[in-house]
């Protein structure tokens, strides 16, 4: 082998491990950029991973904090008011939002015929069918015996929220529950006619009654603010029950008449009778009050006959006779005479004669 050629071997040993170096170098560089940018991920992983456990509770509800499924302080400090508040996120923690303030509802369509939300919503109600099909089609039955259906919606708010979510797999499940065992039982302590027609506000009272007091009983943590409750006939009855819905309004109408003639009639009376009792006791203050006065004059003239009786009598004769001879032309008086014999009188009734009348010029 040549000198040349040995030189050129040695050369090419020298330069291959200065390009090993070089890339183990940029490999280094590399590798601590990547863990650098993986240190900066991490540490940015944990910000977002310990900030996503803010959370805020809105002015109408409170929220307690599940950590394992079990609550964050007990009684009253687990619940948390409005505001900004934080926890371990999910799925160490976990947030339960409870409305307190928000009125909650819920509906009983046990005893309701077979509907859809689309027909509720459109008006367009499904073919009742020849008969109730009691497979799909809810219904209660009438103390008298009678099928009617009827539904309810209950309005509600939760005054206790630790009861209504703690001690109740499913609170909302159980209130309804609640209401259609009071929908149902109340039904069935009425008759027919009163739920539909005559004692529809007494109904509505003792389902809401009867609710309240399961809730309570229940201890659901909540207050009832109101119920809504609707009965119809079945609908394949509904001609029947409108004819006899007619028909008693029509007595009802004539009931409403006859009492309506009734009062008049009496108040007609009344006013009648009114009007006589008071012209009597009218005429008998007059008249008690004239035989008064009349008593009391006699009374005050009783003294002046008591001092002369005669004289008395005479006065009295003469004025009574003035009286009564007023407008009398000629007036004759006749005393009694002194030994009590009568008088005796005569009267020329003949009239002085006319004086004569003028003669005619001729």
């Amino acid at each position: 082998m040549s000198e040349e050629h040995q030189h050129h071997d040695h050369s090419h040993e020298n330069a291959a491990p200065a390009a090993d170096d070089a890339g183990s170098q940029a490999l280094a560089e590399a590798l601590g950029s990547s863990f650098a940018i993986v240190k900066i991920v991490m540490v940015l992983m944990v910000i977002a991973f310990f900030c996503s456990g803010f959370f805020s509770v809105g002015p109408s509800e409170k929220a307690v904090i599940l950590r394992f499924g079990k609550p964050v302080g007990e009684g009253s400090k687990a619940l948390l008011t409005s505001g900004l508040h934080w926890s371990l996120p999910y799925p160490i923690d976990e947030v339960v939002r409870i409305p307190i303030t928000e009125i909650q509802k819920i509906s009983s369509n046990n005893g309701w015929y077979l509907t859809t939300p689309e027909a509720e919503l459109s008006g367009e109600e499904m073919p009742a069918g020849a008969s109730l099909n009691p497979a799909i089609d809810g219904y209660a039955i009438t103390a008298d015996r009678n099928i009617i259906h009827t539904r309810a919606t209950l309005y509600y708010h939760i005054d206790q929220p630790i009861h209504f979510v703690f001690d109740f797999t499913n609170a909302p499940a159980t209130l309804q529950n609640l209401l259609d065992n009071a929908l149902l039982f109340t039904a069935a302590k009425f008759n027919v006619d009163d739920i539909l027609t005559r004692d529809v506000a007494g109904f509505h009272d003792a389902v809401l009654q009867r609710v309240s007091d399961l809730a309570e009983q229940a201890q659901l943590g909540i207050s009832i603010d109101s119920c809504e409750v609707q009965s119809i006939p079945p609908r394949q009855l509904q001609d029947v029950f409108s004819q006899v819905t007619t028909a008693r309004e029509n007595r009802n109408k004539l009931l409403n008449n006859a009492h309506s003639y009734e009062n008049q009639v009496l108040n007609q009376s009344g006013a009648q009778a009114a009007s006589v009792t008071n012209a009597a006791a009218a005429e008998r203050a007059r008249y008690v009050e004239s035989i008064t006065a009349e008593a009391k004059r006699f009374n005050d003239l009783l003294p002046q006959y008591a001092a002369n009786p005669d004289l008395f009598v005479q006065q009295t004769f003469v004025q009574a006779m003035a009286a009564a001879f007023t407008n009398v032309q000629d007036k004759i008086y006749l005393p009694q005479r002194a030994d009590g014999k009568p008088r005796e009188l005569r009267l020329m009734l003949n009239r002085e004669p006319p004086e004569p009348k003028p003669a005619a010029n001729p």
